[in-house]
């Protein structure tokens, strides 16, 4: 791979092939990719869905909204950072072709602002039970009538290649949907891979897919205009390492805040385990003086994301050649040497937060709500598809917004478009249609 067709400013339906040095600099192309998808309406829908907490009415706590600004607040400065190194060993990018530091940025955090849009409501609970009703569920019936990859797309949904659909689908009045750059969905991109052949490795872009089988040929014409292919398989662009990165260190930071905020995480045991991440760059005069448990959390959270962030572009610069072949296969702070204090301050989020009493009541619901949606919504689509709707069936289509594609000729495509018009809706929004579908 080289840094020139990664850095692609190309978007559906181009003709022509857009050059750097004829951008707009007041608007620059990758800048409007994070403007499109801050107004989007599945980027608002992220206000109310689980980031952790369900239904959690305290102000403080993260929803799927917040932390996606977060994070694409952190991936700014970790492709700014990136960004400034790669010109200088590059210079060939800036002198010949014109890419800025802030290019790198602006990439980095459009993909980042983005990377959560597909997720279910309640949070990774809603995908086991979106995957869940195909592999067992009412949704099994269907397994005959379509093709392995085609049914592995359903069994094992994933809110990134549903994000992925969002972002590029053709529907009615958008060709190409939001017709984002190639860089900023390469960098989207964790996982280029579609979901059969199921073949896990140690090398991180393979944990989960990436992409459903309807958006498979988009895919490949994006990812050979980038060159991620080599033989057989597609290598991940080297920008979603630091869209990972940034997520990685807001979900580590912002889930054990929340912990603490809503004092299932006690203070002086959790800020001890901050401490221990930020003692070489700690203040301990200015830190005696902070009076309030707000004040030393926005302090030592400020070290930590500051802290990581240099670590994780140390990572990712030392092993650059290794990225840009495809043959580095750990997640960037996977290799940190700050690892040991981040997995002690995710064990503590996993035992007082993510397996909370709360928040495990709170999931078992959102996975009834999810299962009746999907009866509903299915059965009422593949009936309209086969053309024998009852009138119930119809009632319960009307409950669809106008403009949302849901049944379409294959059953595939209208079993999909079901289950990514569930996973669209918020958690409030969902729990209101199953009642009233109830």
């Amino acid at each position: 791979m080289n840094w020139e067709q990664l850095l692609s400013l190309q978007r559906f339906g181009d003709t022509t092939k857009r050059i750097r040095k004829e951008q707009d600099e007041i608007r620059l192309g990758f800048e409007v990719d994070y403007d499109r998808i801050v107004f989007s309406s599945f980027f608002r829908s992220l206000q109310d869905k689980t980031q952790v907490i369900p239904f959690s009415k305290t102000d403080f706590v993260h929803t799927r909204l917040t932390h996606s600004i977060e994070v694409s607040v952190v991936a700014r400065s970790l492709g700014r950072l990136a960004g400034k190194a790669i010109l200088e060993r590059h210079p060939h990018l800036q002198q010949v072709h014109g890419y800025q530091a802030n290019d790198f940025g602006a990439i980095v955090a459009a993909a980042a602002l983005g990377h959560d849009i597909g997720n279910p409501p309640f949070g990774h609970s809603g995908e086991k039970a979106i995957g869940h009703y195909f592999s067992t569920g009412e949704g099994k019936a269907y397994k005959d009538q379509l093709s392995a990859v085609e049914y592995e797309d359903l069994c094992r949904f994933e809110g990134n290649a549903n994000g992925f659909k969002l972002l590029t689908e053709t529907v009615a009045g958008a060709p190409g949907g939001l017709r984002i750059s190639y860089a900023t969905l390469g960098a989207y991109m964790k996982y280029p891979k579609s979901s059969l052949p199921y073949r896990p490795t140690p090398h991180v872009a393979d944990k989960k897919f990436g992409y459903f089988q309807s958006q498979k040929a988009f895919f490949e014409t994006m990812a050979n205009d980038m060159g991620l292919k080599e033989g057989n398989r597609f290598h991940r662009h080297p920008l979603a390492y630091l869209v990972e990165a940034a997520d990685d260190i807001c979900y580590t930071i912002i889930d054990f805040e929340d912990g603490i905020n809503l004092g299932w995480i006690a203070e002086d045991y959790a800020l001890e385990y901050l401490i221990k991440l930020v003692k070489d760059r700690m203040d301990t005069e200015k830190y005696a003086s902070l009076q309030f448990t707000s004040q030393r959390m926005s302090y030592l959270r400020s070290l930590a994301i500051n802290s990581l962030i240099s670590d994780a572009i140390a990572i990712f610069l030392a092993h650059e050649e290794e990225i840009l072949k495809g043959t580095f296969p750990h997640a960037l702070l996977d290799k940190s040497k700050y690892k040991a204090q981040m997995d002690d301050i995710i064990a503590i989020s996993v035992d007082k937060v993510y397996r909370s009493e709360e928040v495990l009541q709170k999931e078992i619901v959102g996975y009834k709500v999810i299962s009746t949606l999907l009866s509903a919504f299915c059965t009422a689509a593949v009936h309209e598809q086969q053309g024998n709707t009852t009138a119930y069936d119809q009632l319960i289509l009307r409950l669809v917004p106008p403009g949302t594609p849901l049944v379409k000729q294959s059953l595939y495509q209208t079993l999909l478009n079901a289950s990514c018009f569930v996973a669209s809706l918020s958690d409030g929004k969902a729990m209101e249609l199953a009642e009233k579908i109830k």
